[in-house]
């Protein structure tokens, strides 16, 4: 959704471009992927523990430089993106996703022919939303006008990670590990260690349709 809102200011508060989104300041940092000294996944050759996750993903680097140079909207930067999905923070404004006794707010694209009882068990990329940051999203994002579902989410689980698959070395010549393509890989699998991850995957339980009325009174939640 981050991709389709507008860069000017909204007069209800909703920050203009999302916390999660990318701006041009943010480079790739130095790192190569290499093979680990086992050969059994990836890793950097000035690997630190903060590449890692606690689950033993390996993570993309990026610089941290919010609010300086253009904003890329539809990048999702992957620091910003774990923080919000771990502590349960709004993707736009990173003040806390709204809760109420039903779950956390998701505002997800209509995608009922996925699979029956979607969005039931859908690992999701994108964070919560607070719900004015939901309502204005509403306004702004074309696609959204078009189709949407908002569920309350009574039981998230941090299911995985999205990012770069890569596999062994295509030959007995070659030393480094070949992308393989973007793959949801969940946490336990095998394939973890060789994931460059650029975004964490909550799976959504216990899905509740919310229909977002704007006219109710509903107050900005709190921690």
């Amino acid at each position: 959704m981050s991709a389709h809102l507008r860069t000017g200011a909204d007069n209800s508060g909703v920050p203009a471009v999302p916390y999660i989104t990318t701006w041009s300041a943010e480079d790739r940092t130095a790192g190569a992927v290499t093979l680990r000294p086992d050969r059994c996944g990836i890793a950097y050759l000035d690997e630190t523990p903060h590449d890692r996750d606690r689950e033993g993903a390996l993570w993309l680097r990026t610089g941290l430089a919010r609010g300086r140079g253009r904003p890329r909207f539809g990048a999702v930067h992957p620091a910003r993106q774990r923080r919000a999905m771990r502590l349960m923070l709004c993707q736009v404004c990173a003040g806390p996703a709204d809760r109420d006794e039903r779950g956390v707010l998701w505002l997800l694209g209509d995608d009922h022919d996925d699979w029956p009882g979607w969005p039931e068990e859908m690992g999701a990329t994108h964070p919560p939303v607070c719900r004015p940051c939901a309502l204005a999203s509403l306004r702004l994002c074309p696609y959204l006008r078009r189709t949407h579902t908002a569920v309350r989410v009574a039981r998230p689980r941090l299911g995985g990670v999205h990012g770069m698959l890569y596999g062994p070395p295509s030959g007995p010549g070659e030393v480094r590990p070949q992308p393989l393509g973007p793959a949801l890989v969940p946490y336990g699998d095998s394939l973890i260690p060789w994931v460059l991850a650029s975004q964490l995957a909550m799976q959504l339980r216990d899905c509740t349709p919310d229909h977002l009325d704007p006219d109710a009174r509903h107050p900005r939640s709190t921690p």
